[in-house]
């Protein structure tokens, strides 16, 4: 198969020994980053040199239609994690069933409203863990 399409790419959070999914997910962040360089150049060299650093992945910022009508929409759902103050497991799956696991910490924020334009909320994720990859079995 050539090229994947990003329908049906699911976010889930890990609830007891299951992972559940977060419904209304309408974007998806970048998930991976470049080290950062550290430099090692000697009074020798003529060029600078450097050796990869740590990597900083940054926040994961997830969107999603904003649903509050019930204990278990994504947006209760999501801030009763971040009230908890704990970090959570959560895995992107791709409908190719890649799977990118992590543990973060959440953040939700509302977004911007404007006339005419869907209501929105954001869930921000501060990593506390690599970005764990599984690739499909065939």
């Amino acid at each position: 198969m050539a090229g994947v399409l990003t329908k049906e790419t699911k976010l889930s959070y890990k609830k007891s020994s299951t992972f559940e999914e977060i419904d209304l997910l309408m974007e998806v962040p970048d998930l991976g980053g470049e080290p950062e360089k550290v430099e090692v150049t000697t009074l020798k060299d003529s060029v600078k040199k450097y050796i990869p650093g740590v990597r900083d992945l940054g926040d994961l910022v997830f969107k999603f239609l904003y649903d509050n009508s019930s204990t278990t929409s994504n947006y209760r759902v999501l801030r009763g994690l971040q009230d908890a103050g704990k970090p959570v497991d959560f895995k992107v799956t791709y409908p190719d069933k890649t799977e990118h696991a992590f543990t973060a910490y959440v953040n939700v924020k509302m977004d911007s409203g404007a006339p005419n334009a869907a209501l929105t909320f954001s869930a921000g994720m501060s990593l506390q863990s690599d970005i764990v990859v599984t690739n499909p079995t065939p």
